[in-house]
């Protein structure tokens, strides 16, 4: 792969199971400059491996370890049990004090029933042409972005006042086709930069690290691991992430520490009618768990979902969803059509929406077609 001048410093060239860990100029300066240097840790192998090798990597640059720190944004329910004493350990092993952060206006449960909540507000409102899932996802990761980065990057300013802090990322390149394109090192952007002078370069230095060399330099050093891993799962994160494999996620429904979670996400299934991932019902994944009456909630939920994409479907095709929406007014039979898939949706949810005719339903999508192109021209 070939790298601009600014990423061909290579240091840290370890021998015992870790490839090398890659440094930016701007990094390196830093670091150099003594600048607070603080480890963003879940609890996976990345995070832990690198953390444990890119402290070494300090040690011989002459980094000050009093200038270190560790966090973890704790997501709440759906976290592993074993989450936050591995986390824990780590950092002891690393010799640097903990910070455990955490939304403060709710966990990721609840985060996705709010979601929903919020979106069937909306959508009885005619702000949106769809019900809205409750669920994040590979094009909508609100869960990274609100519970962890928006958390975990304005806790830093405020314990570093006035500094430029290095946040150690554990991200490899290999994980996924996105994560190819992950560059060394990144600067925060305005949003997290501060008048008194702090902000903040995320550094991800094993970026080119192999999954072998990462079992193998845990195994090296003895490093903790959640056990998630040990139960069989290939990445570790939230116990049910809307990305995971089929293999991590029956792992993780399977476990006895779990049951209550997953009961919890599969009754989140039945009663909003969207499935946890667009392709698996999260029900589907251990069915001997499900007690009988949440089975059968679950079957009607399915039921539900069909009728409602297919409903959905029947909507005008030239007034669906994209960005800028509306684009245009409808007819009054487009309204019409419009009005008759809402009123079956809104029963079945039991919400009640003000635009009960078709020229209601047309003069508030007019009216919200002026407002954005008012907004546009601004």
């Amino acid at each position: 792969m070939s790298r601009s001048p600014a990423e061909r410093r290579q240091l840290a060239l370890f021998t015992d199971g870790m490839n090398q860990l890659a440094m930016t100029d701007d990094v390196h300066a830093a670091i150099a400059g003594g600048a607070p240097v603080v480890f963003s840790l879940s609890g996976g192998k990345d995070s832990v491996s690198i953390s444990h090798a890119t402290c070494v990597l300090l040690d011989r640059l002459g980094h000050p370890r009093d200038r270190r720190a560790a966090i973890h944004a704790d997501l709440g329910r759906i976290e592993w049990r074993s989450t936050a004493p591995t986390v824990e350990a780590h950092a002891v092993r690393l010799g640097v004090p903990l910070i455990t952060v955490r939304n403060k206006s709710y966990d990721m449960l609840s985060k996705w029933e709010r979601r929903f909540e919020l979106g069937c507000r909306r959508y009885e409102q005619l702000l949106t042409y769809h019900l809205t899932a409750p669920w994040s996802s590979a094009k909508n990761r609100f869960c990274t972005a609100e519970m962890k980065t928006q958390v975990i990057l304005p806790e830093l300013l405020r314990r570093f006042p006035g500094e430029r802090i290095v946040s150690v990322v554990g991200i490899r390149r290999e994980e996924s086709i996105k994560r190819r394109l992950t560059p060394v090192s990144k600067r925060e952007g305005d949003s997290y930069t501060r008048a008194n002078g702090a902000n903040i370069v995320t550094w991800h230095p094993g970026v080119d690290v192999r999954e072998d060399e990462v079992y193998a330099y845990i195994a090296a050093h003895g490093l903790p691991l959640p056990e998630s891993y040990g139960l069989g799962t290939t990445r570790h994160g939230c116990a049910f992430c809307v990305l995971a494999s089929i293999n991590d996620i029956t792992v993780a429904a399977n476990a006895p520490g779990n049951r209550g979670v997953y009961l919890h996400l599969v009754d989140r299934e039945a009663h909003t009618s969207f499935s946890f991932q667009p392709d698996r019902w999260l029900g589907d994944v251990a069915p001997r768990l499900l007690p009988p009456t949440l089975a059968a909630d679950l079957a009607r939920g399915k039921v539900l979902a069909a009728e409602r994409l297919a409903l959905e479907a029947s909507l005008p095709a030239g007034l669906r969803y994209v960005k800028g929406w509306p684009q245009r007014v409808p007819t009054l039979d487009e309204a019409a059509a419009i009005l008759a898939v809402r009123t079956q949706l809104l029963t079945v949810h039991r919400l009640a929406s003000p635009y009960t005719t078709a020229v209601q339903v047309r003069d508030r999508i007019a009216e919200l077609h002026d407002a954005q192109r008012l907004k546009e021209a601004a």
